[in-house]
């Protein structure tokens, strides 16, 4: 099958659209809505600092690979990588060793930050701990506390994550499920800054994840594609079933969700204004006396 737009070979069909793409006009596709998802979610300035979570996986790769090649030589910014390493023998190390690799190829200062050092112990310690909860719920809460906490060290002015569409449309059906509205309210891409959180950007907000993963084979991108031990407990897993099916039967579900989301998000958030935040002990924003990961902490003691 040839290309919608030359004469080449495509390598991909995208069905909720109808065009054929080759490997060229693929990567332009996706790069396009990589910038202007970049454009509506911020407005960069010189001498900005941009923190980037990095895994290691497909997301988080080629969320730092696009983010180097679309802002190099356009904003005079600083770029850092950040790598929570959750203590997860056989896992972590691996994916790692890739994000060390593509920094030093993109010459960007990598921070590996360990969840150990801040949290006094690991997941593997941590996992067998966690009682009725999933590791999954301990995991995301500490390594978030983590990336906040450099990112703030490094005076960032966002932190970039690598969610993608799936992600987020999954996000999005669980909150609303579950009836929490008021998380609903909170999800990013951030546009208030609250004292002593670093907001969120999400540049792959609007690529489906088959699109980040062949994005990152037809680009070059060295992945860590292992699953993380853990994951097979995670919750999220029955949405990602529930939204694969839509999409199956009625391709571009996915973005009618966010759409829709993005079209009620405003009355959401003057419904659920953002809470004024204290301090934790431990120097993290807090609702309350306490941090999310300070409580998840106390409860395994």
């Amino acid at each position: 099958m040839k290309c919608s737009h030359c004469d080449s070979e495509a390598i991909t069909f995208i069905r909720y659209n109808g065009s054929h793409l080759c490997a060229s006009h693929f990567r332009r596709y996706v790069e396009k809505r990589v910038k202007r998802e970049i454009r509506r979610q911020v407005e960069l300035r010189r001498g900005d600092v941009l923190a980037v979570a990095v895994s290691g996986g497909k997301d988080s790769m080629v969320t730092l690979h696009l983010l180097h090649h679309i802002l190099k030589g356009k904003v005079e910014l600083d770029i850092h990588c950040l790598t929570v390493d959750e203590g997860i023998s056989g896992y972590r190390p691996q994916s790692i060793e890739k994000v060390e690799d593509i920094c030093a190829k993109l010459d960007i200062p990598h921070h590996l930050l360990k969840m150990e050092d801040s949290c006094g112990r690991g997941m593997d310690e941590i996992a067998p701990q966690t009682g009725d909860s999933t590791p999954c719920t301990f995991c995301g809460v500490l390594r978030r506390s983590c990336l906040n906490a450099k990112a703030r060290e490094l005076g960032a002015n966002y932190l970039a994550t690598g969610l993608n569409l799936d992600d987020t449309a999954q996000s999005i059906l669980m909150n609303f499920i579950r009836g929490d509205v008021e998380r609903l309210a909170r999800m990013g891409p951030h546009k208030k800054v609250q004292p002593g959180l670093v907001p969120r950007i999400q540049p792959l907000r609007m690529i489906p994840e088959k699109e980040s993963y062949l994005y990152a084979m037809v680009s070059g991108i060295d992945f860590h594609d292992a699953p993380c031990p853990y994951a097979d407990r995670a919750l999220r897993n029955q949405y990602r079933s529930i939204l694969e099916q839509l999409e199956d039967r009625s391709p571009g579900t996915r973005f009618s969700i966010l759409s829709s989301y993005d079209s009620m998000a405003p009355m959401l958030r003057q419904g659920f204004p953002s809470a004024q935040l204290g301090r934790c002990e431990c120097g993290e924003p807090a609702l309350g006396g306490r941090c999310q990961a300070c409580l998840l902490l106390e409860r395994l003691r």
